[in-house]
């Protein structure tokens, strides 16, 4: 059996990855579990697959998990704590694969030190390839190690790339959702309340992700990261907006033609794609019924309306550690607007304003990007402050 550890196994990829490997019985065993702070979603996972490490947020989620786990019949694992022990998650000796499914910047450095450590590392974590493209893919080539995208979207692009020469490809299209406001007035994406931005009309993801894909950053992100993952520019990425979420993305050559991929809108395809490639196996999912489909419609994004899709692409075309900031100031804005203390629409003004005053420098090492990424968080805490109290 292959051994794999999870970056982030509490969350919504964390636990379809792990309904993969259940479902691939004797394909895969869990050597190690990373998660935040749910301790009870943790230690069912811990009951059930058995992993020798785990990872936790803190000290008092380390004796919240001992204490449920303390009366388990089950082998108790090693935990350990903060990003020491993700990198610990992410680097164990046994792991052949390394899922890194956490969200936001927490997941750079442990998916850093995977692929320092040779990993196959099955990547759902866009924001690191945000922050540092240039140095995680630099790690992959020096080390021998291998990333394989779990974003349905940039899965999609793999694997319509496959058998491919780069030289024959135009540009990659990716396709978004349009989220939950796609047909709403500037008005009311201003007025949007939590809820409503929660409410994603075909993806079932964690808070973050939803609001990112509200505001089209998520497709941004996934532009930023598709320039790392495949070798293309800006120019040759393209985005369509498809509400059904049937295509996942596409690749037009250089003759015209179209390759796209399909399936249903669940993310154990993609996770299964990545765990097992260059292997297909059968999954657990329905096959997409053509004839349930009442249409497939496609669309320009409305950038006035979403303008954090322009930000990104802005930021791309800079380079440097702009995507760092871009990212960072992105989280410190959405993390306010979930906590209802900005609108919607404040999360592009606060971003873009960050961006403005930041100055840009090479990504030269692992010390830059944190160093931006720090500075970038503590510049969008300012900018809230005047948000706040002038909403």
């Amino acid at each position: 059996m292959k051994a794999i550890s999870i970056l982030g196994s509490t969350g919504s990829i964390g636990c379809n990855t792990l309904k993969v490997v259940e479902h691939l019985a004797g394909e895969f065993r869990v050597v190690a579990l990373g998660a935040g702070k749910n301790m009870e979603k943790l230690a069912e996972q811990i009951r059930q697959f058995q992993p020798e490490l785990v990872a936790v947020e803190s000290d008092e989620c380390a004796e919240d998990l001992q204490r449920r786990i303390s009366k388990s019949k089950t082998r108790n694992p090693k935990i350990v704590v903060g990003e020491t022990g993700l990198v610990e998650v992410a680097t164990h000796e046994a792991a052949q694969t390394v899922v890194s499914a956490t969200v936001g910047a927490v997941g750079f450095v442990p998916t850093l030190r995977a692929l320092e450590a040779g990993k196959r590392v099955a990547l759902a974590n866009k924001e690191t390839l945000v922050m540092a493209g240039e140095l995680m893919t630099k790690a992959a080539r020096e080390n021998g190690a291998e990333i394989l995208p779990v974003d349905s979207e940039h899965n999609a692009i793999h694997q319509c790339l496959r058998g491919e020469s780069s030289g024959e490809v135009r540009r990659l299209i990716l396709t978004a959702s349009g989220g939950p406001f796609r047909t709403k007035s500037r008005r009311e994406i201003e007025n949007a309340t939590r809820a409503e931005a929660l409410n994603h009309p075909t993806w079932q993801m964690g808070d973050k992700v939803t609001i990112d894909s509200a505001t089209l950053m998520n497709k941004g992100l996934e532009v930023i990261e598709a320039r790392w993952l495949f070798g293309f520019s800006a120019d040759e990425i393209g985005v369509l907006v498809h509400p059904q979420s049937i295509v996942h993305s596409m690749v037009e050559m250089v003759d015209g033609s179209i390759i796209a991929q399909m399936g249903a809108t669940d993310m154990r395809h993609a996770i299964q794609y990545a765990l097992t490639f260059p292997r297909r196996q059968l999954n657990c999912l329905p096959p997409l019924d053509f004839s349930k489909l009442a249409q497939l419609t496609f669309e320009e994004p409305d950038t006035e309306k979403f303008p954090c899709l322009a930000l990104a692409y802005r930021a791309l075309k800079i380079g440097g550690t702009m995507p760092a900031t871009l990212n960072a100031a992105n989280e410190i804005a959405v993390g306010a607007f979930l906590d209802d203390k900005i609108r919607l629409s404040d999360v592009p003004k606060i971003t873009e304003s960050v961006m403005n005053e930041h100055e840009t420098k090479p990504v030269a090492n692992l010390e830059t990007v944190l160093k931006c990424d720090e500075q970038a968080r503590r510049a969008a805490l300012q900018k809230l402050e005047e948000y706040t109290f002038s909403s």
